[in-house]
């Protein structure tokens, strides 16, 4: 979730939002369409099914309406960071995992998203036996997901391990044109969606990032020389292969630092107007894609820390995160989650009670009951 890496997307990523692309048809951003806003938890303190089992009324006592959760197998791993790899999962050794789902008694926390990566990422596009391995895991997640009453996937699309979607790093980039990868990627996008839907035809996919950062920057002529440039040909595959009831959500990792009303308006442009025009399926992509937000409360703690009594010092205070948030509320399509390493939610560690009103101030303001 948070790197070297993410750091210096959200400062790349947030240029793309103020620069000017042409865009193929479509109408004027307005504000967004009115939706039950929801507020999603996600951060170092991800709990598994077992967790949240246990801790369930604990839980429902913070103000947020669902969360980010991982499933882990009796035989050992973390579905999440193993599922783009050579580990072939069966759904049975989730079975545990469903029936935690199942045994909660969730009130508030509706909006369950299991955490789907790209993770080790090393699978050759090419390699068909390697890629039905794949395919395999999504179908697995879409059952758990499903067959847990969860509303979907979370997916993170950073490139931890493997650079899957840089075309500089694949293995046949010698012998393939960039052009070559493009089609195959884009296949590999439809099939992806393809088993997901099958088995969850009503769901609701968060990306971490969406099109945008794909697009040439500093200096890069064009996607082949941009680390995620393959992962718009992904997604172009994935929108292709979506039937009515799929919902995909550009939940726009970038917004992590966002303090102003207006940063939030042109990132939301770029989601649905920009983005619109990068993708090469623009009528799907109008039909299926909604623009959301995530804010990173304890933003770049490694460098400024992460103080629990001079807020001051902290990259939000108390009254500049409320703020925020309510702005993210107001200007997304109906989701925004709260990303955090340092502070921990669900333990109420490291997390002054200050941050907790300010997240409980700013949905007020949006209209969202607290609990």
């Amino acid at each position: 979730m948070v790197g070297t890496i993410r750091t210096l997307v959200l400062v790349v990523a947030g240029g793309i939002a103020m620069s000017s692309v042409a865009v193929r048809g479509g109408e004027p951003v307005g504000p967004a369409k009115p939706a039950a806003k929801k507020l999603i938890e996600w951060g170092w303190d991800e709990p598994d099914t077992a967790f949240m089992r246990r801790h369930i009324a604990s839980m429902e006592e913070m103000p947020f309406d669902g969360l980010v959760f991982h499933v882990t197998s009796p035989r050992g791993g973390n579905f999440t960071w193993e599922m783009w790899g050579p580990r072939q999962f069966q759904r049975n050794e989730f079975d545990h995992a469903v029936e935690d789902l199942r045994a909660t008694p969730f009130r508030r926390l509706t909006e369950r998203f299991l955490r789907v990566n790209v993770t080790p990422g090393r699978v050759d596009w090419f390699d068909d036996a390697a890629w039905a391995v794949v395919l395999n895991n999504m179908q697995v997640a879409a059952q758990v997901a499903r067959d847990g009453g969860c509303k979907g996937f979370m997916f993170d699309v950073e490139q931890y391990e493997g650079q899957l979607f840089d075309y500089a790093q694949q293995a046949h980039r010698a012998s393939k044109p960039f052009a070559q990868y493009q089609a195959k990627v884009r296949q590999r996008g439809a099939e992806w969606m393809k088993v997901v839907a099958g088995e969850y035809p009503q769901i609701t996919i968060l990306l971490t990032f969406g099109y945008s950062i794909a697009q040439p920057r500093g200096g890069a002529k064009d996607r082949s020389q941009v680390s995620y440039g393959l992962l718009a040909d992904f997604l172009d595959g994935v929108l292709e292969a979506c039937p009515a009831g799929v919902r995909l959500v550009d939940a726009w990792e970038s917004s992590y630092p966002y303090r102003e009303a207006s940063q939030f308006r042109q990132a939301y442009q770029t989601i649905k107007e920009r983005s619109a025009g990068w993708s090469a399926v623009f009528e799907k992509y109008r039909q299926h894609v909604s623009a959301g937000f995530g804010l990173w409360m304890d933003c770049n703690w490694r460098s400024r820390g992460w103080n629990t009594t001079d807020f001051a010092k902290n990259h939000f205070t108390p009254e500049q995160f409320a703020e925020a948030l309510r702005q993210a509320l107001a200007t997304s399509d109906q989701y925004v989650w709260i990303y955090t390493e340092q502070p921990r939610w669900w333990t109420r560690e490291r997390l002054p009670k200050e941050y907790i009103e300010a997240v409980r101030a700013a949905r007020q303001a949006a209209g969202l009951p607290n609990p």
